[in-house]
């Protein structure tokens, strides 16, 4: 049986009567039409403890450079005609300014890792790059929480104030938030607060994971 992931990927119905067709109506030949329009992106399958099977999940591994990678693949895949009308990012991450076991959605995105601030640049803006702005803002969009918060995406698990910026730190948000704002795709990260962007931060990631993906589920896709 060819899996939903495999027929979405393909971007069109073959027309053959695939038990897991996405396309609307279904099994009509050349069809791209999909069902559900929401792509959820999240970079470790760890994170959603098997809970995402019956959506479009793409997992892009860590780190900014993947993300940005898997999105784009995955994107060009349809050419010009992307049929997602958003892309919601679920992930875990630290904050020394939310309290842990929160979810929160992330609608501002910036690098914390990009310092070139001894040329006279800001913190987190990219050199000579006169778009997007050094903070990337998709607040404009309503989602169910609405606390809007600013995510400082890097390429470090942050355990130290110094590489803190942001109210949320995280490893891929900013780079899927330009590419979804290239797009012109509507786009939200909501995290779940596992640590405190601390010297205790590994341990309480991994103590967390599996309430965070059912707060997300229960808050989020319950929702859709």
């Amino acid at each position: 049986m060819l899996s939903k992931e495999f027929l979405i990927e393909r971007g069109y119905c073959c027309g053959h009567g695939c038990l897991m067709c996405p396309y609307i109506p279904k099994h009509t030949k050349g069809n791209t039409k999909m069902k559900h329009k929401t792509l959820i992106v999240c970079a470790l399958e760890v994170e959603t403890q098997g809970q995402l099977d019956d959506y479009d999940v793409l997992y892009t591994g860590v780190g900014k450079v993947n993300a940005a990678i898997r999105l784009q693949q995955r994107f060009g895949k349809y050419g010009s005609h992307i049929p997602y009308d958003r892309v919601i990012n679920y992930g875990t991450a630290g904050s020394r300014k939310i309290k842990k076991k929160t979810l929160v959605d992330c609608t501002k995105f910036v690098q914390r890792d990009m310092d070139v601030t001894g040329l006279g640049f800001l913190r987190g803006e990219t050199p000579f790059e006169k778009e997007p702005p050094v903070i990337i803002d998709f607040s404009h969009y309503k989602n169910p929480i609405g606390r809007n918060a600013t995510c400082g995406t890097g390429d470090c698990f942050v355990e130290d104030k110094t590489q803190y910026y942001g109210e949320v730190v995280d490893m891929e948000a900013y780079s899927l938030a330009k590419i979804c704002w290239e797009q012109k795709i509507p786009f939200v990260s909501y995290k779940y607060i596992t640590d405190g962007a601390d010297e205790q931060a590994h341990e309480d990631w991994e103590a967390n994971l599996s309430d965070g993906i059912k707060v997300f589920k229960e808050k989020i896709l319950n929702e859709l």
